[in-house]
């Protein structure tokens, strides 16, 4: 029973967005371990930009300065 843990930023991600990563997830465990999709299990965690950080910085903020 494979368990896919997809973490996104919580920015705008549609219903349907979410589906398509559901869908393509799984057909890749199907495809490349040969997995059964009707146990594969997937999980979309959406996490605050401020609870994101790259290189020592929140995602919020480099957002910010990018933009500008």
């Amino acid at each position: 029973m494979p368990l896919i843990n997809i973490k996104i930023t919580n920015d705008g991600v549609t219903k349907e967005q979410k589906q398509q990563l559901i869908e393509g997830a799984t057909q890749l465990v199907v495809d490349v371990l040969n997995k059964n999709p009707a146990t594969t299990m997937v999980i979309i965690d959406e996490v605050d930009t401020d609870n994101w950080g790259i290189g020592a910085r929140q995602v919020t903020e480099l957002r910010k300065e990018s933009s500008s």
